[in-house]
């Protein structure tokens, strides 16, 4: 009986099986999510993910004073072209003020979903008291979001959380309770602590366990490296939409796998090392047309590791890859591999961009002594700052 299940948990969508993740005005199919990761979902790589499927495509996170201090790159990673429908993204403040002040700056650019970043495990952050350990204090995260969802009027704010600092330590399911009442659309949760960053497996438990305790839909996010995946997630914990970050690094055409298994069809094979090329080059173009070439190549040595991870000859052909400073040079060495060579299964779950470590967090002095205090968190408020900031933050 369990090989059944686990079989059964495996298949495409059956018909009807699934709804449409509905946010406010919004209704999102599949119920997918592209999770809003620094350095990495800004619009060149949303719009290709675009092309490939569809869902919903959240910016990188973009703090609330960089933007209305008008910070050249945060604006930029903010930016979106008129073919993005609909338009996410991600902010990350600590003080109401500044973020009420940027959902209604954002609603007014046509911004038609704003996601709140509770989860960055980042130290340089929480050892202010923020990302992560806001939901510490629930009452700061209720002034955090009411300010938001006033702010955004009729556009619908979500915000993701972790599973708490530590197990012993945890805030989701009363982080849950606040965004339900303030009037969230809708709650993410990345099913790890922020001590476990992005090792283990993700707590699929905890998922279930706050969509059983919200009304609100719940989305869950961890370990989703296949269709297949997001499917059993939301099969065994009962949520509305997932969430997929990792994943789909270097791997683009994911979304074409998700659209295809929740529209009930067998997801194409893999592509060749061919294709993968020809996507990566794709992926340049836009990038350069974007950021510039100096800056998008320098930001491309990353992508190109991630897309050729377990190819035969990948690790020497990095090597070449991660000083590329044109693109003529990185098509010279992609040149190297035979376009044949099938797409390896062992790179479907490797290890992108974030390890297998654990951290112990730090927290500011005396931070748990009074969990009532809503006192915002020191932020960064000049220019160096907020650069500083910036770099340092994570998705979580």
């Amino acid at each position: 009986m369990a090989e059944t299940t686990a079989r059964a948990e495996r298949e495409p969508a059956r018909d009807g099986e699934f709804s449409p993740l509905v946010l406010g005005p919004l209704s999102v199919w599949p119920p997918v999510v592209l999770a809003p990761m620094a350095g990495v979902t800004n619009w060149p790589f949303r719009s290709l993910c675009r092309d490939f499927g569809a869902g919903l495509f959240v910016s990188e996170m973009i703090t609330a004073r960089g933007f209305l201090n008008g910070n050249r790159l945060t604006r930029l990673l903010a930016s979106s072209r008129p073919e993005e429908k609909p338009r996410s993204v991600q902010i990350y403040g600590s003080d109401p003020v500044d973020v009420g002040e940027m959902a209604r700056a954002l609603v007014d650019e046509g911004v038609e979903h704003i996601d709140m970043n509770f989860g960055c495990p980042v130290p340089k952050v929480t050892r202010q008291g923020g990302g992560s350990a806001i939901p510490l204090k629930p009452r700061l995260l209720a002034r955090l979001v009411r300010a938001a969802v006033r702010g955004a009027g009729e556009v619908p704010v979500t915000i993701k959380v972790r599973k708490g600092i530590h197990p012993g330590l945890l805030t989701y399911l009363s982080a849950g309770e606040v965004a339900e009442a303030e009037g969230a659309r809708a709650i993410a949760l990345h099913a790890r602590t922020a001590s476990e960053l992005y090792s283990g497996r993700a707590d699929w438990n905890a998922i279930a366990a706050l969509a059983a305790s919200v009304s609100i839909p719940v989305l869950g996010n961890g370990d989703i490296f296949e269709a297949a995946d997001a499917l059993e997630m939301m099969r065994v914990t009962g949520c509305a939409g997932v969430v997929v970050g990792r994943g789909c690094l270097g791997r683009p055409w994911l979304f074409a796998d998700l659209a295809a298994a929740f529209d009930g069809r067998v997801p194409d094979p893999p592509p060749s090392f061919g294709r993968v090329r020809e996507i990566l080059r794709d992926h340049a173009e836009r990038m350069i047309e974007f950021f510039g070439a100096p800056m998008a190549m320098r930001q491309m040595r990353k992508w190109c590791a991630w897309y050729t991870i377990g190819f035969p000859g990948s690790a020497r052909l990095r090597a070449s890859l991660v000083r590329v400073d044109t693109l003529e040079e990185m098509e010279a060495a992609l040149a190297t591999l035979p376009e044949d060579l099938p797409f390896p299964d062992s790179a479907i779950h490797a290890h992108r961009a974030k390890g297998s470590r654990t951290q112990e967090v730090v927290l500011p002095e005396g931070y748990l002594d009074d969990l009532d205090d809503d006192t915002p968190p020191k932020s960064p408020r000049t220019e160096a700052e907020i650069r500083a900031w910036e770099r340092a933050l994570g998705g979580g």
